[in-house]
């Protein structure tokens, strides 16, 4: 079974944090000065010995690639951040590229949001997202192809595994699809390989998702729905529908303007009286294992945990009631799911590192490696272990 786990590159400085937030912001800034905010709340996160790492360290990466393997994480998932030929975060997977002892799969997903002040829990759009035509089509491509043609990089049939975050945004979006498909054909390949993620598509009536071989359910939001969609009232035609209206508004604002309305209004609705939302771990993995695929083109998901306040403060949310144990169990059960119900041999995990919103497999001081001994041990529970 292929685990699939993704990956923040934000453990970094770079000129325009610098800017934006301050000399030296990275993820860390977040994770070190969240605070518990309720009885019980375990906050903060710190890495196993202090490990406050800078990803332009080889060093690290290396690390990271040798302890995913070693307990059974197949590969990694690098968000991409590309606004029209600019780049943010981008130093960490190029040197993985020039470095082969960074030994394990990997793919990429493009974060194809604007760039905002979402990480320190403000709406502000700081740079718009916009797709252009053929030109920018190609210059995009024309960056990625090094890593496509790299023998890390993860395909199927000799088509590379590309990852879309937020599809339905994307004014151009087939005809885009259709000429990256044209350019790696003519490059060698067979094709490519398209994945969205972002539920907000999944749930468009009437999408076209004709280009798309997959369909990712990203946990734990696919989990958030299943579980506020229970009432009668919820799933009723005149609310799905007006629902799908405010999608849509979204969708279209953000295709042309480059402007996410519906982070804005999100952010401007939680700022009187906020306090941090809790969801129970066990009913969110109860949906998970519950959730029926609409199509074959769905696959898996899973997610480590989520506790969003070091970003968020008192906005945020937190799953609370995660175990190592529960994870195990519950891993092992997605893995059955996954080859009897999915007819997939890949599961799409919820993160590597993604430490300012709880979602994190490495090492840390609460519970040591034992979600990556979770992982391990559910895979080899199933003859499921990759390596």
């Amino acid at each position: 079974m292929k685990i699939i786990a993704f990956y923040l590159p934000q453990f970094h400085d770079i000129p325009e944090n610098d800017e934006w937030w301050g000399k030296g912001f990275t993820e860390w800034v977040n994770v070190k000065k969240a605070q518990p905010l309720y009885k019980g709340h375990e906050q903060p996160r710190i890495p196993m010995n202090e490990n406050y790492y800078n990803l332009l360290d080889d060093n690290v990466k290396i690390w990271q690639a040798n302890i995913a393997k070693e307990y059974g994480i197949y590969g990694f998932c690098y968000y991409h951040y590309w606004f029209g030929g600019k780049l943010l975060l981008e130093k960490p997977m190029e040197q993985m590229l020039k470095n082969p002892k960074v030994d394990i799969p990997f793919c990429i997903s493009w974060a194809n949001e604007p760039w905002t002040k979402a990480w320190v829990n403000e709406s502000k759009v700081l740079i718009p997202q916009f797709y252009g035509g053929k030109k920018e089509w190609k210059e995009h491509f024309d960056y990625l192809l090094p890593f496509f043609k790299d023998n890390r990089y993860i395909k199927e049939d000799n088509k590379p595994l590309f990852i879309i975050y937020r599809a339905e945004v994307i004014d151009c979006l087939n005809d885009m699809l259709d000429y990256w498909t044209e350019l790696a054909r003519q490059n060698g390949f067979s094709g490519m390989k398209y994945a969205y993620q972002n539920l907000t598509f999944d749930l468009m009536p009437n999408k076209d998702d004709s280009r798309f071989d997959y369909n990712i359910e990203f946990q734990p939001s696919y989990a958030w729905n299943d579980l506020n969609n229970k009432s009668a009232v919820q799933k009723s035609k005149l609310w799905n529908f007006l629902r799908s209206v405010k999608r849509r508004i979204y969708a279209e604002t953000e295709k042309r303007l480059g402007f996410d309305l519906q982070r804005y209004f999100n952010h401007k609705g939680k700022e009187k009286n906020a306090s941090v939302l809790k969801t129970d771990y066990d009913e969110a993995w109860k949906a998970i294992l519950e959730h029926i695929p609409e199509n074959e083109k769905n696959i898996p998901g899973a997610f480590v945990g989520w506790d969003n306040t070091p970003r968020k403060g008192h906005r945020g949310q937190v799953y609370i009631g995660d175990t190592p144990e529960k994870l195990n169990k519950y891993m092992s059960k997605q893995i059955q799911r996954a080859k009897s119900i999915y007819k997939k041999d890949m599961i799409f995990m919820y993160a590597w590192n993604e430490w300012a919103e709880g979602g994190y497999l490495e090492p840390d001081e609460r519970t040591g490696y034992k979600n990556l001994e979770a992982i391990r041990d559910a895979l080899k529970a199933n003859n499921e272990f990759p390596w």
